[in-house]
């Protein structure tokens, strides 16, 4: 049987490393060809995009006219546009009892990246996704936007308010349009390795993996396959749902006191 996703299109915003380039690789096995998205990684991106059959494309989401023109670098370059992945996101790590280390400049900056972007692509991309028999959109949230934790109030207000605009898009965009949103708890990715290196990185997947029900850690990966299968047309009476992924953490209730998830 033909994959009906094979000859499809997607945007994945920050699309070259993590959650990002996971999904790229996966649709790639599906056959749908990416615009990945960048804003700094450019080498990163430039490499997945090589290895899977995609094109990258620098833009920073957080300027809507920047936006517009990544949307019209899908149709430029494959005519078409099917799938947008709002994966992008950005953080400040500040304790939550510490009030005075966050200002409004904080929230601005990550609001704009976390809420605002996503809103701005989905404009941005509307009219093509409308053209598709089968468009579908997924926003990469996280457990801080439901529980009120992470690195930052900030963090987690943006991840909770990109929620709620999910299920607001959900109802408007249909039925042309399906939009849910994944909430992954933490993410093993090269992100924490870098901040940890190996050691502490490997000290906290082993203390992640001891506090939840699934006993391990979530991958990159793990997060890309349920995305892939919110974007794939069979999943066509899915729509303003949030799917939590975090091997079962959501059910611990020392939940607050386990480390929060990347960015």
């Amino acid at each position: 049987m033909t994959d009906k996703m094979n000859g499809a299109v997607a945007i994945v915003t920050g699309g070259g490393t993590g959650i990002g380039a996971a999904t790229v690789a996966l649709l790639a096995s599906r056959g749908v060809r990416s615009i990945v998205n960048y804003a700094h990684s450019r080498d990163e991106a430039e490499a997945v995009a090589a290895e899977h059959n995609g094109f990258a494309v620098q833009a920073d989401i957080a300027d809507d006219a920047q936006c517009r023109a990544l949307a019209a670098a899908a149709l430029d370059k494959f005519g078409r546009l099917d799938f947008l992945v709002n994966n992008a996101g950005r953080t400040k790590h500040v304790a939550h009892e510490q009030l005075d280390g966050l200002n409004a400049d904080d929230f601005i900056d990550i609001y704009r990246l976390n809420t605002i972007a996503p809103f701005q692509m989905v404009r941005a991309c509307e009219a093509a996704l409308r053209a598709s028999p089968f468009a579908a959109v997924v926003n990469v949230a996280s457990v801080a936007g439901v529980f009120g934790m992470g690195s930052s109030v900030a963090y987690a207000a943006s991840k909770g308010a990109l929620l709620s605009m999910t299920k607001s898009l959900a109802r408007v965009l249909a039925p042309t349009i399906r939009i849910n949103a994944v909430v992954p708890g933490y993410v093993a990715s090269g992100w924490y390795e870098k901040m940890l290196g190996p050691d502490g990185f490997a000290a906290l997947g082993e203390r992640i993996a001891a506090a939840v029900p699934m006993q391990l850690t979530t991958t990159p990966e793990d997060v890309a396959a349920p995305i892939v299968m919110l974007l794939d047309p069979g999943s066509r009476a899915i729509t303003g749902e949030t799917m939590l992924i975090d091997a079962g953490g959501h059910l611990d209730v020392a939940l607050s006191r386990r480390p929060g998830r990347e960015g």
